[in-house]
């Protein structure tokens, strides 16, 4: 089947070299080099470069004949420049012709502007999300996950999350445990379902500015069994409550209590996924203090149960 990588120019390269590299390799798993025929289609003939000033020599161009599109994907440009129109009409006229198509990062702007997407539930890169919405507010713009499925249009968000859009496309055409192999064989920690998180307690807590704050979060992150009230970390940081909410808040964007309930779930997310520990036992170790707090967290955030979440997002290889 082919899968045909629309890449305009300032391309996002993991935009596209990540997907294919998905298809790539599970077609030499497959011992079928046809089973997907990876094709980079440029906006113009040339190459078309790339961030990084890498170049990418376009199998095709949207000016070059029609031939038959299985999967449609369109990658990001972190640049915003002016769309051009042409772009935009092949797009029209293309993407509803795929049986499934979709984007990766800022492609969702390229896409949306085709008026496809109205009405659609979106992703894309945590980032762009205000500019996306403001953008284009006939679609409903969901910042928080790796990537969204809405029938046959698939969106993923910022840059690696390509990957983990083209390893679920995998799974839907050849099953769970191709999709797994080739997850491995490309050393990711984990086969991402589209309904986890952007957010990371721990990469937030690394883009801290503030030495100080920094300390505390790492505190949190290694201590979430512990007494993690804002008068506690005021006390660990030697400040007043009052002024260590405030810096806090500051410098990362979100209040004390916000990040330590993030880091929490973030905890227990992980441990639902990658093994067999009672509920009640996770609540403990991730700071929750019973099941019954934890529930509430889940479904106050995410929508969703610890139990149903170990259920859609259970890893095989979990004990």
């Amino acid at each position: 089947m082919r899968i045909v990588l629309l890449a305009p120019p300032g391309v996002q390269a993991l935009d596209v070299v990540g997907p294919a590299e998905v298809f790539w390799e599970a077609a030499r798993r497959l011992g079928d080099p046809k089973a997907y025929e990876v094709q980079v289609m440029g906006t113009a003939e040339g190459p078309v470069c790339g961030t990084g000033n890498l170049r990418f020599l376009a199998d095709r161009s949207i000016h070059d004949p029609d031939q038959p599109i299985d999967t449609l994907l369109i990658a990001g440009d972190p640049s915003f420049k002016a769309v051009d129109p042409a772009v935009i009409d092949w797009l029209r006229r293309r993407a509803p012709q795929a049986r499934r198509y979709g984007s990766i990062c800022t492609g969702v702007f390229l896409l949306a502007a085709t008026g496809l997407l109205d009405g659609r539930r979106v992703t894309t890169h945590w980032e762009c999300a205000d500019k996306l919405r403001t953008d284009f507010p006939a679609l409903t713009v969901d910042p928080d996950q790796i990537f969204i499925r809405d029938g046959k249009v698939c969106t993923a968000a910022g840059v690696t999350s390509g990957i983990d859009l083209a390893l679920s496309l995998l799974e839907e055409d050849h099953g769970r445990e191709l999709a797994l192999l080739v997850a491995r064989y490309m050393v990711m920690f984990l086969k991402r379902p589209g309904g986890q998180s952007q957010f990371s307690a721990h990469l937030a807590a690394q883009a801290s500015s503030r030495t100080g704050i920094q300390k505390i979060q790492e505190y949190v992150l290694d201590n979430l069994s512990a007494d993690l009230s804002v008068d506690a970390l005021a006390a660990h940081a030697g400040m007043s409550p009052r002024n260590f909410a405030r810096v806090f808040k500051r410098d990362v964007g979100h209040p004390p209590a916000e990040f330590v309930e993030a880091a929490r779930l973030d905890a227990a997310r992980r441990m639902l996924v990658d093994s067999s520990t009672p509920l009640q036992r996770i609540a403990y170790i991730c700071g929750f203090g019973d099941a019954g707090t934890m529930r509430r967290a889940f479904v106050r955030t995410l929508g969703t149960t610890p139990a149903d979440y170990r259920k859609r997002f259970r890893t095989t290889t979990a004990s």
